[in-house]
């Protein structure tokens, strides 16, 4: 008998048979999507907001493309544009969301936010993000002229020089890395009490110049720690004053 504070559920599944039922996780939330809708679509309506606000703050603005993109290095872009400039106004940069972008610029005559933004939005496709600002010109540019972070290239990126490990790198490591050099597809041996190259041959080809890289080859050059990726930020365009110019 059920106590009174007690209550037991029982579902049919066959003529005559009873089963209880398992109470419902209080877990399981009914989520209604039109809030989840309506969240989405006031996030989006703010970053649009934020770009037209920079825009009338500032007097520039530069769209920008990158190649291998490190969070760790992009952040120091982040933190030199976030220095205030004479004015005390501290530059913004707007990056991932270029459906966002374009409405925020504009897409033709009729919507843009000022006149020849439509111009960079055009462009705004890809890997691409915006740098509004205040800071000189020739500040800004040298900036990104002189920006370039060396990385270890990862996989699925085109090697852009050829890289040959020598015997006498290999030779440095220990013994107990043979097999895992054998794995990663290195013709490796253990040469009197050594690791060399099978054969004994003086250097390993690990990729290429313009060959994709493999997974297997990153691995090898960030264990002998060769970087031959490069952090760098391109401007595509500056826009100052309703004026457009292409700077690539």
């Amino acid at each position: 008998p059920a106590r009174p504070d007690q209550t037991i559920r029982y579902s049919t599944t066959n003529a005559g048979s009873t089963h209880s039922t398992m109470p419902r996780s209080k877990r399981q939330k009914i989520v209604a999507l039109t809030q989840t809708a309506k969240k989405t679509r006031d996030h989006k309506s703010s970053i649009i907001q934020d770009i037209r606000d920079a825009i009338d703050e500032h007097d520039t603005l530069y769209l920008f493309s990158f190649e291998n993109m490190r969070s760790n290095h992009f952040k120091d872009v982040r933190m030199h544009f976030r220095e205030a400039d004479m004015e005390g106004k501290s530059s913004r940069i707007f990056l991932g969301k270029n459906k966002l972008i374009q409405i925020a610029l504009g897409r033709g005559p009729e919507d843009e936010h000022a006149d020849n933004l439509r111009q960079v939005s055009k462009l705004a496709t890809g890997n691409v993000g915006l740098l509004v600002t205040s800071k000189p010109r020739d500040e800004v540019e040298e900036y990104f002229a002189n920006l370039v972070q060396e990385d270890f290239a990862r996989a699925g990126s085109e090697a852009p020089r050829t890289v040959k490990i020598t015997a006498d790198m290999v030779a440095t490591h220990p013994v107990s890395m043979t097999e895992q050099f054998r794995k990663l597809g290195m013709p490796v041996e253990v040469q009197n009490g050594k690791v060399g190259l099978v054969g004994g041959k003086t250097e390993y080809i690990v990729c290429k110049k313009g060959q994709s890289l493999s997974a297997e080859a990153c691995k090898i050059l960030l264990h002998f720690g060769v970087k031959v990726a490069e952090f760098r930020v391109n401007l595509i365009c500056r826009w100052s004053d309703r004026d457009f110019e292409m700077l690539e």
